[in-house]
């Protein structure tokens, strides 16, 4: 294989260096890409694994395929009235895009705060927190196809965004890697404050009062994964027809729950977990964390066999008691897949 001077591809590494659950594994393969001209050059054997900081994968095993990180991390503005469109690598922090942007005074990004991984990983699930979405400020994603071998851009609708889904977990699944995204933010703005935490806001606030409110809303319930490894929310919040939402209620009428433009209700599935008694519930090594149990961590030696015991104890539970599917939204690799 033909490298360009910066192309890194390091062998055996250790697992725990690419996720923040920090599970023990080994990883057979790693390339690192810095610029498009060298992934022009990177000709995989088959399809890798992308993987971007790691904040939402967990290696349950040593994995053998092939493992692709794509880092250029560039950013460019244009400016069109009150109007910015960015054009961002992949390889940028999502967070320190966020601060920037408010700090510039610019909104659309604000309430995503403090969510963690690369600009490239925000496509794939379509993040979003506080009533904001990735989608909102998405103008294009810019693809590279691994057959192809060239770069195509997706315009949002081609995305077929979705609550945590986007074209990159269905049909493009495993053909190729984002290198950048187009957003649109705005210099007038108004601040999404629907949510728990965030109605203190004031209406002439700015988006560094918004990041400020989120940043100290999300460290009160979520564990620094620096500090103590997990990779965020762990499980989707399921998303229940009118009438299935209607007789839960019934039954559970302080139930958390959000309207859907399509007549559908999203309930919280930290709630659900937390009236299962799994807040703060421990098996092993790994637990359900005690002050948000929709998020799964590893206390320093939780193993694989352990967490995989823990989700299907708490989908089960959960099914039993309010005839609801939890549905991970970490995802989680075997050996090679």
């Amino acid at each position: 294989m033909a490298f360009g001077s910066r192309m890194q591809q390091l062998q055996a590494q250790d697992a725990r260096l690419y996720s923040t659950f920090r599970l023990a594994a080994t990883l057979q393969q790693v390339t690192l890409l810095s610029s498009l001209a060298e992934l022009h050059t990177y000709q995989p054997h088959k399809a890798p694994l992308v993987l971007g900081e790691g904040s939402n994968s967990i290696f349950l095993a040593d994995y053998q395929g092939e493992i692709v990180r794509y880092l250029a991390a560039g950013v460019s503005e244009s400016v069109q009235q009150d109007q910015l469109l960015l054009h961002v690598e992949a390889g940028h922090n999502w967070h320190q895009l966020v601060m920037k942007m408010a700090s510039n005074g610019w909104w659309g990004l604000e309430n995503l705060a403090l969510i963690p991984g690369s600009v490239g990983a925000a496509p794939v699930q379509n993040i979003g927190a506080y009533g904001v979405e990735f989608a909102d400020c998405c103008v294009y994603v810019d693809f590279y196809h691994w057959q192809q071998r060239q770069v195509i851009r997706l315009s949002r609708a081609d995305c077929q965004f979705g609550y945590r889904d986007s074209i990159f977990k269905q049909q493009l699944a495993g053909q190729g890697l984002i290198v950048a995204v187009g957003l649109q933010l705005k210099r007038q703005g108004r601040a999404v404050t629907r949510y728990q935490g965030l109605e203190q806001l004031t209406a002439d606030c700015s988006p560094q009062d918004v990041v400020a409110a989120v940043i100290a809303l999300r460290q009160s319930k979520l564990p620094d994964p620096a500090q103590l490894a997990n990779c965020g929310s762990f499980f989707k919040n399921p998303l229940l027809s009118a009438s299935q939402f209607q007789s839960l209620q019934a039954i559970y009428p302080t139930l958390p729950n959000y309207p859907q433009p399509d007549g559908s209700y999203k309930v919280a599935a930290a709630w659900l977990i937390d009236q299962s008694g799994f807040k703060g519930y421990r098996l092993g090594g790994v637990g359900c964390y005690q002050r948000q149990p929709l998020v799964l961590v590893n206390y320093g030696q939780g193993t694989a066999a352990e967490l995989l015991a823990l989700v299907t104890a708490i989908q089960h539970k959960v099914r039993q008691q309010f005839a609801v599917e939890l549905e991970p939204e970490v995802r989680m690799m075997l050996a090679d897949e």
